[in-house]
């Protein structure tokens, strides 16, 4: 008999929506270039266009800023340049401060050579040292180019929302460039790019139900350009090289629409994340844990669908395996990197002791969560949970013995 299979693993990447998959199929049975001129073509393009616009939609960008790319990671190398032009003229980026909970992608620092890269710290509930942000800048050599600071909206393992808003102040007051992460705030959070003030922000296809290798770099400004990446044809009004991936850009558009409409009303998500963390309490209160169970930036402002718990001396590689086999999936943090288990980079910059490090596991929930996926959760958590417990008694026993 198969395994009713409940999937908590959103922020690694959401399951294919069926608008999604429709939009694919039918552009699939077009055929044609979007770069030629015949009415193939132009029905191709038009594919394309529509959603360029609906993308920018979901972000409030005007469509004429959206930069199609085949994911997050190649929309992040993109836009991370120190080589900038603002108005047609060179305006060279010298330093790249970037915060220490940050996607791989981009701590990797994108074009800027690793001794232009500077960490910026976080406090213990994962959310930016502002002051220390504040003073990284205030030492800034201007005179060897404009400071670049990247920002996530929203962490893919704590989900602790960013202030972006009151960093981009913080850097246009000095003249510098923001990039923003948005990828897993995207249809969890209303995302207007003018007001968050930002230069570049990121999107990435599959964590909102679209297909994956799509993505898009929004370019906020008009005026500002990027060295281009890959250099060839003229798609992308020059700035991305290369035919455009029709099919998986329609799946990205339909996604979006989806998606901003979710996200502006996230509340029956938030309701069932909120659900499955009250149940952890009660279960490790009966079982005398309690005071080895954490709920990871409690404290800061979360998205509504991500939780990442730790019950101490329940080894994550261990738990996910269990987790697995009894129809529940879930991750130990970020999902790039190469499948392994191991401990979390964002949890090491919040400062956490490696003995709970070692147990956090993820739980994101999505547009098909449900209600029974937080109860066979919480069943699977409990049995771990008295497996543990009995396992701490014995050690008890044995050393008193």
């Amino acid at each position: 008999m198969s395994v009713r299979r409940a999937y908590f693993d959103h922020n690694a990447t959401a399951p294919l929506r069926p608008q999604a998959r429709w939009a694919m199929a039918a552009a699939m049975e077009r055929v044609g270039n979007p770069s030629s001129v015949h009415s193939e073509g132009r029905q191709a393009r038009g594919v394309v266009e529509t959603a360029r616009e609906q993308v920018a939609s979901l972000v409030n960008a005007p469509k004429e800023a959206v930069i199609f790319t085949s994911g997050a990671t190649e929309a992040t190398h993109l836009a991370l340049s120190p080589n900038i032009r603002s108005g047609g003229e060179a305006r060279h980026a010298s330093k790249l401060y970037v915060l220490e909970t940050e996607h791989p992608c981009v701590l990797a620092g994108g074009r800027f050579e690793p001794e232009h890269v500077l960490a910026v710290p976080v406090k213990s509930d994962g959310f930016i040292d502002l002051a220390a942000l504040e003073a990284l800048l205030d030492v800034h050599d201007d005179a060897s180019g404009a400071p670049f600071v990247a920002v996530q909206l929203a962490n893919s393992e704590t989900g602790v929302v960013q202030p972006v808003a009151e960093v981009a102040r913080m850097v246009r007051f000095r003249g510098g460039y923001v990039l923003c992460d948005a990828v897993q705030a995207a249809g969890r959070l209303p995302i207007d790019v003018a007001k968050l003030g930002v230069d570049f922000l990121i999107l990435s296809s599959h964590k909102i139900g679209g297909p994956m290798g799509a993505g898009a770099l929004i370019n906020a400004h008009s005026i500002l350009e990027t060295e281009p990446l890959l250099r060839g044809g003229g798609q992308e009004t020059n700035r991305r090289a290369g035919t455009e991936n029709v099919p998986a850009i329609a799946g990205f558009g339909e996604a979006a629409v989806q998606a901003a409409s979710e996200a502006a009303d996230f509340a029956s998500i938030t309701a069932l994340r909120d659900s499955l963390e009250a149940g952890l309490l009660p279960i490790c209160e009966k079982l005398g844990l309690a005071d080895r169970l954490t709920i990871f930036g409690q404290s800061a402002t979360r998205l509504g669908n991500t939780s990442l718990i730790a019950l101490r001396g329940m080894k994550a590689e261990t738990a996910l395996i269990a987790f697995d086999l009894d129809g529940v999936a879930v991750s130990s943090g970020s999902a790039c990197s190469s499948g392994k288990v191991g401990n979390s980079h964002v949890l090491q910059a919040m400062g956490v002791s490696p003995d709970v490090a070692q147990a956090a596991i993820r739980v994101s929930l999505g547009w098909n969560s449900t209600r029974d996926d937080v109860l066979q959760f919480l069943s699977v958590f409990e049995r771990l949970a008295v497996g543990l417990a009995r396992r701490l008694g014995g050690e008890l026993r044995d050393s008193a013995a």
